[in-house]
C-alpha cells in the first residue's frame, strides 16, 4: 500500500465533499457503495474517526468498525432525491444479507445460480456468494406543507425474529432529525401494511410503556388491513399489533384510510394488494415529476427481472405476483422514479423493458 495521505476534514466539510460528487435533483446519486471499498467517482477514501480525518489511498482499503459507523450514518444522508418540490430522504435503520436457505427459503426461486443468470444485480443487490441484501429503512417524504414518514421499520428495545430475537438499539431517530427533521416535527405516518418491519418505529418505549413516536402526526393505516390483522391469531403478529400498532389507536392517534386516499396534493395511496390484504404503495407527483415508494409490493430488485418470484410471507402469492406483473407494466419506461422500501444503496432507480421482463437502471 502506498502512503497515506492525510487530509483533515471536518464532517461538514466530508459530507459536502460528498454530496457535491452525488448528483440530486431527481437523478440518482452518481455514488456507488462498498463498506469495504468507499469511493468517490474512482478516488477511494477512509474515514477513521469521529472527528473525521479521511486518507487518500491507491489500493483496497478494510474499513474499520469505527468508520463502518460514520459511514452507514454518511449513506443514509446522501440517499435523497427530489420530486419537483418534493424531497425524499432515505433514513436507514439496518441493512441485512439473506442467505438461500432450502428448506426455508425467503423466496423460492432466488437460489444463487438464478440471480446470478440477472447480472445487473451484482454488486449493489446480491452478494458475491449469492445473498440478497435487504435493506430496512423509512422515508421522509417533505412537501412544502407537509412531513410524512413511510414506513417505520422495525423499532428499538423490541426483540423480533427478523433480527435474530434480539432488540435493536439504532440510532433512527438522531438520523431523523439529522436529516432536517425532528419526531416532533412529523405531520404524519403512513404504513404501507402492518408487517413487522413497516411498524416499529410507531411507538417508542419510555419507561415500561410503548408511547407514540411522533406525538403530533397522524398515523394512516389502510382500514381493511387493520380489520384484518386486528382480529388474526398469528403468533408473530400479535406482539407487533399489541406494541406498535394498539398504543397509536389508544393515544387517539390513528385514522383509518381508503385505498385511494389523497394525503396531500402531491401524495396519495394506491392499492398493491397480495402481499397483504390491505397493502398499499405511495406515489408522489410535483411539477411533472412522478415517483412510486413500492412498500413490499417488491421485496428486492429480483422481483422487476422475475415478477413471478414470490416471498414466502405473502398472504396471497397469486394476488401478488399479479399486482407485481400490473405495476411493472405500468411504470417501465416512464420517467417514473422507483424507490424500493427494501432496496439497498442506491434503493431508487427507472424500470425499462428488457426481453420479456424489466431492469432497474440507476
Amino acid at each position: 500500500m502506498q502512503k497515506l495521505q492525510r487530509l483533515n476534514l471536518s464532517s461538514k466539510v466530508l459530507l459536502q465533499k460528498l454530496h457535491k460528487q452525488a448528483h440530486f435533483g431527481g437523478e440518482m446519486s452518481a455514488l456507488r457503495i462498498d463498506r469495504n471499498n468507499l469511493r468517490i467517482n474512482s478516488s477511494p477514501i477512509i474515514i477513521c474517526s469521529n472527528n473525521i480525518k479521511a486518507y487518500s489511498i491507491a489500493d483496497r482499503a478494510i474499513v474499520s468498525s469505527l468508520a463502518r459507523i460514520y459511514l452507514d450514518r454518511v449513506i443514509k444522508m446522501i440517499l435523497q432525491w427530489n420530486i419537483g418540490e418534493v424531497t425524499i430522504t432515505r433514513i436507514l435503520e439496518i441493512e441485512l444479507k439473506v442467505a438461500y436457505y432450502k428448506k426455508y427459503p425467503f423466496m423460492q426461486e432466488a437460489h444463487p445460480e438464478a440471480l446470478a443468470e440477472i447480472p445487473w444485480l451484482s454488486p449493489n443487490f446480491v452478494t458475491d456468494d449469492g445473498e440478497l441484501i435487504i435493506s430496512i429503512h423509512a422515508l421522509l417524504v417533505q412537501t412544502p406543507k407537509l412531513n410524512l414518514l413511510v414506513d417505520t421499520c422495525v423499532g428499538n428495545d423490541k426483540a423480533r425474529a427478523i433480527t435474530g430475537n434480539e432488540a435493536l438499539h439504532t440510532e433512527f431517530l438522531k438520523d431523523l432529525e439529522a436529516a432536517g427533521c425532528s419526531r416532533e416535527k412529523i405531520d404524519a405516518v403512513v404504513c404501507t401494511h402492518l408487517h413487522v418491519d413497516h411498524v416499529g418505529w410507531n411507538t417508542m418505549k419510555v419507561g415500561d410503556n410503548w408511547t407514540p413516536t411522533f406525538p403530533n402526526a397522524r398515523y394512516l393505516i389502510g382500514r381493511i388491513e387493520y380489520d384484518y390483522w386486528s382480529q388474526s391469531d398469528a403468533d408473530d403478529q400479535i406482539p407487533v399489533m399489541l406494541d406498535s400498532v394498539t398504543p397509536i389507536f389508544e393515544a387517539g392517534l390513528a385514522d383509518l384510510v381508503d385505498f385511494n386516499h389523497v394525503i396531500s396534493p402531491e401524495i396519495r395511496l394506491i392499492p398493491t394488494t397480495g402481499h397483504t390484504p390491505g397493502h398499499v404503495s405511495v406515489v408522489i407527483e410535483s411539477r411533472g415529476e412522478k415517483a412510486l415508494i413500492t412498500g413490499d409490493s417488491m421485496h428486492h430488485p429480483c422481483q422487476i427481472a422475475r415478477p413471478h418470484w414470490t416471498v414466502s410471507f405473502d398472504e396471497d402469492g397469486d394476488a401478488a405476483q399479479q399486482c407485481r406483473n400490473t405495476l411493472l407494466a405500468n411504470i417501465a419506461d416512464t420517467d417514473t422514479l422507483v424507490i424500493g422500501t427494501h432496496f439497498a444503496s442506491p434503493t431508487a432507480g427507472k424500470v425499462i423493458s428488457d426481453g420479456e421482463a424489466y431492469k432497474l437502471i440507476f
